[in-house]
Parts: structure tokens; C-alpha cells; sequence
């Protein structure tokens, strides 16, 4: 196993300003349109200039983190998919070949693929984020998938990635197989919702691969009884079901949170990785957009679970940070309306008879 650095002091987060709020909600009812005309892009506005503290928010230099690593789970036939499969999608996103390297060539976003526990060799250009020196994480349901220090380091390695890249945005994205095993027991864990309700097709399983998943996370819930017991710490929870490339996530979303970057997430797995950064460091949620909701079963109402609105609604299940690409021009654009768009006052427009 690669040294464990010390676990760094979790930072504080910024909390929303009421007052703030109230200002631009101000200057977008002036703007030369009908009040809530622009719908959600209003309210993401709105949002955008909370998470940065200031009236004219304005988006540069955005990030996309996508983290890879192997899950246990996936030996017990959890995915519809071979668990080589996460190595050779790495490959692909390296290569330029992959849904999300070709919108983040698009839409001009700095793409880092992070290896954070993929089970085969270290590819040589992806960035090296392990913390063991091979395989991915233990099977859930037989022990813990990892231990506690292992997920602060997985932490404590996602929040250092962030300081001294530039840019005042995070976006968010994934690759491993199983992952959404993983997601669903955290879930399950964080929330309290059934474990039933928290399992979804993943990759696409048929009914009866849907039905062997469930009965496999119901026996890494009896394993690991301490992770769902009442008042349960959240790295109790981290270490039994979660995954390396979501604890790397989420160590990225707090530190980005806590420097107020705008933290776009894309999907199911990547909501399990904001959750346990929020449960680590309540606020972390303020910081974030969500990009979509995705047809994973149980992530509207996870994002429920946080008070995070999707902005679309396209039926996706690729993951990689795909979702949150193409939701991307969303953001610049709600900046420019908010900051470029006329005021009736300065536009001698007429407003709305009484």
C-alpha cells in the first residue's frame, strides 16, 4: 500500500447569504422579461451567485475530474459488464474516444482521468490517485470495502488534486464497474431509504440480474451492521460501501466547496459522492448544481435528499462525467443573462400593467 498521508482538517463551507439572495433575486425581477419567465435558469442564477458570494457570478477554467477505480462487489456479478471493462474505458477517455473526452473537447473543459484504484496496471497517463498499490476495493458483502484510513486518504487525495487548479468550477464524473452497488449502499446508508428503493439496473440489467443485485447488497448490509446502525459516523458508512473514485469525489467537491468553485454533479454515483461530502461537512451541498437526473431508479429522489433540482432530464445511465457536460453551457449562460441581460429601467422598457 502506497504511504497515507495525514488527514487534513476538514475545511469550513460557506453557507448561503439571505441577503445576497434577496439582491439578485431582485435584479432578475427586473430584467426585461415576465417575473420567473426563464423558469430553472433563473433559479440557477440565483444559485451561481450564491456559491460564489457576488452579484455578477462568472464561470472560467472548468475542471472535470473523472475518477476510476474496481469495486469487490462487482466479483458477486453486480453489473452487466466485466470488470476489465473500467481499465479499458480509461484507456478509451485517455485516448480521446470516450462520450466524455469528446464533450469535454466541446465544450472546453480540462479533463483529468485520475486512477484511483482500477484493477490492472497503472495506465501512464492517467493521473495516479491510489491507495493501494493494486486491486480495487473489498467485497462489500463479505467485510468492509475498505478501512477508515484508507477512505480519509481517498479524501484527504481528492481535496489536495484540487488546490492549485485553476478555475472557479468542479465538474464531477465517474468510470468502474460496480459502482453503482456501491452508490446504492451508501444511499441506503445515508438516507434510510429501503435498501430496495436504492437499487437500481446500473449498466442496464435484466430483471433477473436486477433481482440478483439486491440480494447481494442485502447481504453487504448484514455484513457490515455497524454502517447502517443508528447514529452511525459517516466513515463508518464510507469504509463498508464505498468506492475509492467516490471518496476521491467527494474530497474534491468539499475542497471545492470550501474555496466556493461551482461543483456540477453528474449522476447517481457522483450524488453518492457529494452525500458523503456533505455528511462529512454539512454545506457541501449549497455548492453544487446538479446536471441531471439520470435513469438510475433512485437518483431524483437522492437529489430529493439533498435539495438539489436537476437541470434536464434525458434519461441517461453512461456516467463519466457525461451528464454534467453536456449540462455545462447551461451555467455560463444563466451567468450572462443574470449579468448582461437589460434592466426595464435601462432599457425604457414598460412593465406589466397593474
Amino acid at each position: 500500500m502506497p504511504s497515507l498521508p495525514p488527514f487534513p482538517a476538514l475545511p469550513p463551507v460557506p453557507q448561503p447569504d439571505p441577503d445576497l439572495a434577496a439582491r439578485v433575486q431582485h435584479r432578475l425581477n427586473r430584467k426585461t422579461k415576465p417575473q420567473g419567465a426563464l423558469g430553472a435558469i433563473e433559479a440557477l442564477a440565483l444559485r451561481l451567485a450564491l456559491i460564489q458570494g457576488h452579484e455578477a457570478p462568472r464561470l472560467h477554467a472548468p475542471q472535470l475530474l473523472v475518477c476510476a477505480a474496481d469495486h469487490g462487489l462487482s466479483r458477486q456479478g453486480t453489473s452487466a459488464y466485466p470488470r476489465e471493462v473500467t481499465a479499458q474505458m480509461v484507456a478509451n477517455m485517455l485516448q480521446g474516444g470516450a462520450a466524455v473526452s469528446v464533450l469535454a473537447r466541446q465544450h472546453g473543459l480540462a479533463l483529468t482521468v485520475a486512477d484511483c484504484g482500477v484493477d490492472a496496471p497503472p495506465h501512464p497517463e492517467a493521473t495516479p490517485m491510489r491507495v493501494r498499490a493494486a486491486g480495487g476495493t473489498d467485497d462489500a458483502s463479505l467485510v468492509p470495502a475498505m478501512t477508515e484510513a484508507e477512505a480519509q486518504a481517498c479524501l484527504a487525495r481528492g481535496m489536495a488534486w484540487l488546490e492549485g487548479r485553476p478555475g472557479n468550477a468542479l465538474l464531477l464524473g465517474e468510470m468502474g464497474i460496480g459502482n453503482t452497488a456501491s452508490a446504492s449502499l451508501l444511499m441506503h446508508a445515508l438516507t434510510g431509504t429501503p435498501l430496495v428503493d436504492c437499487v437500481g439496473r446500473g449498466t442496464g440489467l435484466d430483471d433477473a440480474g436486477l433481482a440478483h443485485k439486491r440480494a447481494v447488497l442485502a447481504r453487504a448490509v448484514a455484513a457490515n451492521p455497524g454502517a447502517t446502525a443508528p447514529g452511525a459516523s459517516p466513515w463508518a458508512v464510507a469504509a463498508a460501501f464505498g468506492g475509492f473514485e467516490i471518496l476521491t469525489l467527494a474530497g474534491a467537491a468539499l475542497a471545492a466547496a470550501a474555496q466556493r468553485r461551482v461543483i456540477v454533479v453528474d449522476g447517481f454515483i457522483t450524488t453518492a459522492a457529494v452525500a458523503l461530502a456533505e455528511a462529512l461537512c454539512p454545506g457541501v451541498r449549497h455548492a453544487c448544481v446538479a446536471a441531471h437526473a439520470s435513469a438510475e431508479a433512485a437518483h431524483r429522489a437522492w437529489l430529493g435528499h439533498l435539495g438539489l433540482a436537476p437541470l434536464l432530464q434525458l434519461d441517461l445511465r453512461l456516467g463519466e462525467g457525461s451528464g454534467a457536460a453536456l449540462a455545462w453551457p447551461l451555467l455560463p449562460a444563466a451567468c450572462a443573462l443574470l449579468n448582461e441581460m437589460a434592466s426595464f429601467d435601462s432599457a425604457g422598457v414598460s412593465e406589466r400593467a397593474a
